[in-house]
């Protein structure tokens, strides 16, 4: 292991609304972080690995979503993320069975109904993969944790450390990644810098500034994720 999970990002045109919106389906706080972007603190109980920092971005988005949060339903249906502003994708049909919806900027995630022994709100982290068990293997020699492969090709991570949900999936689609992930995770190093990171595969694509104490680095198939040292992270939490 070297390295934790720590919490995830999401890029934004409206920083406040999104944030308000995502606040509100969680049950969550907002929390003004006083430049422009917002952060999304968990409800009572929940890890404070569930945060989601959401960050005011100048490009619009302009694909499908290849990072996603699937969550679990409090009643039968969505009709309460629906109010909230979700817009439907997608119904429950043959072949799945679970809703699509999108986010006020259209940000796609996935709500399943209720299950026995199960809480509401986020259960996994989606990822989309050229190569999920691959992905998944990376991850889970980066944070730790054990990988669990399906018939139906998708793979995911269970026990990584830091990790809030039950499950962190990667799922097998045909198009490749293209552009900057709207949304994206932040891991607290063990160590002072990446240089361990970036000799198992990750690649540095910008060093720590004066206003941006951390690494911006991307895994295997491009997904870009920022590491905190254990100093900046004690500071930011």
């Amino acid at each position: 292991m070297i390295a934790r999970f720590k919490d995830i990002c999401l890029d934004a045109a409206d920083a406040h609304a999104l944030g308000g919106f995502w606040a509100g389906i969680l049950d969550g706080k907002l929390v003004d972080t006083g430049d422009g972007d917002t952060r999304v603190q968990p409800a009572a109980g929940r890890s404070g690995a569930e945060s989601i920092w959401v960050n005011r971005v100048p490009e619009p988005r302009t694909v499908k979503t290849r990072v996603h949060l699937d969550l679990r339903l409090a009643e039968a249906s969505p009709a309460v993320l629906l109010a909230a502003g979700a817009r439907l994708i997608r119904e429950p049909d043959s072949e799945i069975s679970w809703w699509v919806l999108a986010d006020p900027e259209g940000n796609l995630f996935c709500a399943f109904a209720p299950g026995e022994e199960t809480r509401p709100g986020p259960f996994e982290l989606v990822v989309d993969s050229a190569d999920p068990v691959a992905q998944a293997r990376w991850w889970a020699g980066v944070l730790g944790g054990e990988v669990d492969t399906s018939e139906k090709g998708y793979a995911s991570v269970v026990g990584a450390a830091g990790f809030p949900w039950d499950y962190w999936v990667f799922d097998p689609v045909p198009e490749r990644k293209t552009v900057k992930n709207r949304l994206h995770w932040d891991v607290d190093l063990t160590g002072s810098e990446p240089s361990a990171l970036i000799r198992a595969g990750a690649t540095l694509l910008r060093e720590p500034t004066d206003t941006a104490r951390w690494w911006v680095l991307a895994d295997p198939e491009g997904n870009e994720f920022c590491a905190f040292a254990p100093a900046v992270a004690a500071a930011e939490d």
